[in-house]
């Protein structure tokens, strides 16, 4: 059994949280989650605080953060401007940009077109190897999308073959939506990682907490190894829709690894105590 890589996403949870969390909280609760050994944390973006202001403080809380070599960070930018100001920090591994299958969503969330965002990708990735990151594109709606948008798995692999052209190197298909089914998983994930060898393929799921687990089976049983999600389940994309889907919970996945002997970069233990912190976290009474 070949492991599953962990990409944590406590930013994910965070920037559509009703209730200002601060800083401090926001570091201290990172800070412990470097220690559970996640591959990843999706920690915080550079975007505007008008748009998602729970992440204004990202670079505050990213001078508070105490890196240890093993868990690498990961900001989201969502144009050049915030890019520029990522690539400044030392302590971040990867710069993640949302490009949207959808022409829709794509104008909605950067109110950029997909050809604008297209040309704003090419420049992230030049400033990516020039300060020695790494660009991570987030395909959005990668599993179709509920605004009459043209979508198909060719769609899919087509915009793959353009990043991977770009020599971008990792490329997730994230569920906005939560629509992905299992038929339309296994056929991205089977076409797609055969067809682009250089490029690591992972999945970004949202979903009711009754869909996660054949979502999962679905991906990794076609060769996904690379997984997002968040403890407790909290989070969604707040620019998607009111009624936010949830990420699929950090705890479930890592259960059901255990189940199959798959191999994780973990203890089951170490997870459950961190699911206790996003617990405290993510009580109003505590924020």
């Amino acid at each position: 059994m070949k492991r599953m890589k962990f990409i944590e996403c406590p930013r994910d949870a965070m920037q559509g949280w009703p209730h200002p969390i601060s800083t401090a909280a926001k570091t201290a609760y990172l800070n412990d989650l470097m220690k559970v050994g996640f591959d990843t944390l999706d920690f915080g973006s550079f975007v505007s605080a008008k748009a998602i202001p729970q992440m204004a403080d990202t670079p505050e809380v990213l001078r508070g953060l105490e890196p240890n070599g093993a868990t690498r960070l990961l900001a989201i930018v969502a144009n050049v401007r915030g890019a520029e100001d990522a690539v400044g920090y030392e302590a971040i591994d990867y710069l993640g940009f949302p490009f949207s299958l959808s022409e829709t969503f794509q104008l909605r969330n950067t109110n950029k077109t997909m050809q604008e965002s297209l040309d704003q990708v090419q420049t992230i990735q030049e400033l990516c190897v020039k300060n020695n990151k790494q660009l991570v594109v987030y395909l959005s709606m990668g599993f179709g999308n509920p605004y009459g948008d043209p979508y198909s798995p060719d769609v899919v692999l087509e915009w793959a073959a353009t990043f991977a052209g770009m020599d971008i190197n990792i490329l997730s298909l994230a569920d906005t939506v939560g629509v992905a089914q299992p038929g339309i998983i296994a056929s991205l994930f089977s076409r797609l990682i055969p067809a682009y060898p250089a490029v690591e393929f992972g999945a970004h799921f949202h979903s009711t907490p009754y869909a996660w687990e054949e979502k999962i089976a679905s991906a990794y049983n076609n060769g996904c190894r690379r997984f997002d999600s968040a403890l407790k389940g909290i989070g969604g994309c707040p620019m998607a829709q009111d009624e936010l889907v949830g990420n699929i919970a950090t705890e479930n996945i890592a259960a059901w690894c255990a189940s199959l002997d798959i191999p994780m970069p973990f203890s089951l233990e170490a997870v459950g105590e961190a699911a206790k912190k996003a617990e405290q976290l993510f009580r109003h009474d505590l924020i």
